[in-house]
């Protein structure tokens, strides 16, 4: 490997299904180095790993395409299940930034969009609203009395019409748009 390389261009490289960020990085910081894998490999899935607490850093993050936002100081048992749980399709927010997230998102007017209400069946808005307040596709299945593969086909299928890759892009529209409790 060659220590030249910037992290897109070893991501092309080495073919990774995570990347761990460092948002306190040299020359290019990690919401720029994030923006610029999600761009470039949409696939694969950034958590950053950091010091920083703040709305600001939380919230660019997630709009660079972050899957995930963990401190350092995240147990390793933790460490180890976010970034298993990340590789399988999951988001993870540090609980003590996800109040951060939950305050900026109710901060922000929310407007009713019927078209994106309108675009969802009943059932894919019962599973939205389950996403939107974190449950797992095992806990939502088991809770509609669905199978995991049916869950993550509804998943897909919500992301779709939603126009998002991830959980946490779903759930911030599902809360702007007045969708979810």
């Amino acid at each position: 490997m060659n220590a030249r390389l910037g992290a897109a261009e070893m991501i092309g490289e080495l073919k990774p299904d995570i990347v761990l960020m460092d948002l306190n990085r040299p020359v290019v910081n990690g919401i720029e180095a994030t923006r610029r894998i999600y761009d470039k490999f949409p696939t694969v899935r950034v958590m950053a790993l950091t010091t920083y607490e703040t709305e600001e850093w939380v919230i660019d993050a997630i709009r660079a395409g972050a899957a995930g936002y963990l401190l350092k100081d995240t147990p390793r048992a933790g460490l180890i299940k976010a970034i298993e749980g990340t590789a399988a399709g999951q988001t993870y927010i540090d609980p003590s930034v996800a109040g951060k997230l939950f305050t900026h998102v109710a901060g922000t007017t929310v407007v009713r969009d019927t078209t994106v209400a309108e675009s969802l069946s009943p059932r894919e808005h019962e599973i939205l609203r389950l996403l939107a307040n974190g449950r797992s596709n095992t806990d939502i299945a088991t809770q509609l009395f669905l199978s995991e593969g049916m869950v993550r086909n509804y998943v897909s299928g919500i992301f779709d019409k939603l126009g998002v890759t991830d959980r946490t892009q779903a759930a911030i529209i599902a809360l702007r748009h007045g969708l979810v409790d």
